[in-house]
């Protein structure tokens, strides 16, 4: 064997994509949740605020794992297009420093 023991439980991962946008006409999100099986959970939300990018980005994350853990995912992969949340998330993110 190959260092995996058969005693050891598989992983069911849940994978989940997001793009969030501003404009001057409003915003809103797309949310793609894909179940271990293959199936996908699609989702289009149109937020009933104003908000920059990065508050629409925050907030797609923040419905997307609230949206998964409904579907039951218990192990979940997130995918997002903006560095700012990825960077916070994985807690690499250092702000700028003015001298």
């Amino acid at each position: 064997m190959t260092g995996i023991s058969r005693d050891t439980p598989k992983v069911e991962k849940w994978l989940l994509h997001m793009d969030g946008s501003s404009t001057i006409q409003g915003s809103g999100t797309g949310i793609v949740i894909t179940s271990p099986h293959g199936e996908d959970l699609t989702f289009a939300i149109k937020f009933g605020f104003k908000a920059s990018n990065n508050e629409v980005d925050y907030e797609t994350l923040v419905i997307g794992m609230k949206l998964a853990h409904e579907a039951r995912a218990r192990h979940l992969m997130a995918y997002s297009d903006s560095q700012l949340v990825v960077k916070q998330v994985e807690g690499t993110y250092e702000p700028n420093k003015k001298i």
